[in-house]
């Protein structure tokens, strides 16, 4: 049996400005899929929005947008129903948790930025989240989430909408173990206003949002992404894609950086970055279990010798042109879980997908 290695290298990270299911959100997710396997396991966790009635129709739209406009990758989502913590629907519930490690690319998405830091910081779900994706599994975090991350997060609605005074909170803070201190601000050209209300900066508008930047550390790096735009952050070549209709603006040290689509800035540019011991920070035994399960997720695409058994005989009937023992024959590798497709040179089998 071949063991499974794990990448040496984090997966990409797509973070998005907004438009996680419009065109421009399909431009970022292609992006991101041609570097995936064929047919890859996508994780859409729902705990951004887990205090919503509707919480799985939320997460069940960017499955249907994947399998809708993407297609062509094949995707096969799955929902993670990672709630609340204390609830039968807790981030903590290994059966819950579980099917992250097998995923190739995990979204999170819309939601409250400071209910999906209560309800994942330090978690088996966001342990899970960390540790396949330093084992090469691919991120997508839009709205809530892309603010969620950061080193201090903003507390959006708080603000906007309760109107509490301008704070910054502690975030999940992800990219510590890199060396950079990062804080994300999507909808960062928002428009919703109109000429009387600036609600660009996320909500914020421009002078609160200055008046907020005072309350930063000094060596906070801040990354606002346009509506429609994403950031991808590119850790095999240390770098970042600007990909979308947008731009992103670094503020760093009292400068101002503009990127453009299209355009690419390099890690080092953002802060001392530096690439972390995969297993710095995590549980030995989160490793050790998505060792595990990545295995298990290998060797079961490979057929029995029941399944070769069958299949053989099957190639027999055919040759003696015995049609009718083909079909059963066929029908019954079917039952199994297989399909099998004849060639020139003979068959192959593939492992059925599970349907979401």
């Amino acid at each position: 049996m071949d063991k499974i290695i794990p990448s040496s290298t984090p997966g990409p990270i797509a973070l998005f400005g907004s438009g996680e299911t419009a065109p421009s959100g399909q431009k970022i997710f292609d992006f991101l899929f041609k570097r995936l396997p064929s047919s890859p396991t996508v994780s859409i966790i729902e705990t951004p929005a887990g205090f919503e009635l509707n919480s799985e129709k939320v997460a069940g739209n960017v499955a249907s947008f994947l399998q809708d406009h993407l297609q062509n990758y094949k995707p096969q989502p799955s929902l993670i129903p990672a709630r609340k913590k204390g609830s039968e629907f807790s981030p903590d519930n290994p059966k819950i948790a579980l099917p992250i490690l097998e995923s190739d690319l995990i979204f999170m998405g819309p939601g409250s930025p400071t209910y999906a830091i209560r309800q994942l910081d330090k978690t088996l779900t966001w342990e899970y989240i960390l540790t396949r994706h330093r084992m090469g599994a691919a991120l997508a975090l839009s709205s809530a989430t892309t603010i969620a991350i950061s080193s201090s997060a903003l507390p959006v609605y708080e603000i906007y909408k309760v109107g509490q005074d301008i704070h910054w909170i502690p975030g999940l803070d992800f990219f510590s173990p890199y060396q950079l201190n990062l804080v994300f601000i999507p909808h960062w050209n928002n428009n919703e206003g109109g000429v009387d209300l600036d609600t660009s900066r996320c909500f914020m508008g421009q002078s609160r949002f200055n008046a907020l930047l005072n309350l930063l550390p000094s060596d906070q790096v801040v990354i606002g992404i346009d509506e429609h735009t994403g950031l991808i952050i590119d850790f095999e070549n240390a770098c970042t894609h600007v990909v979308g209709s947008g731009n992103v603006t670094i503020l760093s040290q009292g400068s101002k950086r503009v990127i453009q689509s299209d355009c690419a800035v390099r890690l080092s540019d953002l802060g001392d970055y530096q690439l972390p011991d995969p297993r710095r920070g995590l549980l030995s035994d989160s490793w050790e279990t998505a060792l595990d399960v990545q295995q298990k997720s290998k060797d079961s695409m490979i057929p029995s010798s029941e399944i070769h058994e069958l299949a053989e005989k099957r190639e027999i009937a055919r040759n003696e042109n015995d049609w009718q023992s083909a079909d059963d024959l066929r029908l019954e590798i079917e039952k199994k879980g297989w399909t099998i497709q004849d060639s020139a040179d003979g068959f192959t089998l593939a492992k059925d997908q599970p349907k979401k």
